[in-house]
């Protein structure tokens, strides 16, 4: 009896070993050297992007709208409206994330996509019909940093004249920042209002 006892007990601390050195060594050091083949490390390390000196400055995955210190001299591109502001344009809370699951007839969105419409049609000067529908509908995740190539192409005449960079050369800066759908057809042209911003203070 004892014998049989020591067996399975002497087999049952192999398999410990053994499951130990797999599971808690080996699989974790080659998920993490996989992490890390060229192509694949910035993403799994949260695709954080630096400023010159070498400080983090955000990440190329999330958007927070930013501030303006002035409103009447806002030198920022602006992201998607998100479902966890308070106001009705933003910023967001970024430590948040998700839609409102309200649907397209609910009195209370619709009352908010024609105040964001109004909103930003003042803060550019144009046409309430100008102004493209992702400008004034959150996204699912409410930290999207994407915003449409038509949004961005709205906002560069204001971000022109308070920075005081040429159109031409704020419309080069969103190029720079646009991200085009995979082989043309998947998905759609999207631009990184994070990395857009950053490559404006610079």
């Amino acid at each position: 009896m004892l014998t049989m006892l020591n067996r399975q007990m002497g087999a049952a601390l192999r398999m410990l070993l053994v499951a130990t050195v797999v599971l808690g060594l080996a699989y974790p050091l080659a998920v993490w050297a996989v992490a890390h083949v060229p192509g694949l490390s910035s993403r799994a390390e949260g695709s954080i992007i630096y400023s010159a000196d070498g400080t983090p400055v955000g990440s190329t995955l999330i958007g927070i709208d930013p501030v303006a210190a002035d409103p009447a001299n806002d030198p920022y591109f602006h992201t998607r409206p998100s479902a966890s502001a308070e106001d009705v344009l933003g910023p967001g809370d970024p430590s948040t994330s998700g839609g409102s699951n309200k649907g397209g007839f609910d009195e209370d969105l619709v009352a908010a996509v024609e105040q964001r419409r109004t909103v930003i049609a003042e803060r550019e000067d144009v046409d309430p019909d100008q102004v493209p529908a992702d400008a004034v509908t959150a996204s699912a995740s409410g930290v999207d940093p994407h915003i449409s190539p038509e949004y961005a192409e709205l906002q560069v005449p204001r971000v022109a004249r308070v920075t005081g960079l040429g159109e031409e050369e704020v419309r080069q800066l969103v190029a720079g920042s646009t991200q085009h759908a995979v082989l043309g057809i998947f998905g759609a042209d999207g631009v990184n209002v994070t990395e857009l911003n950053l490559a404006i203070a610079r």
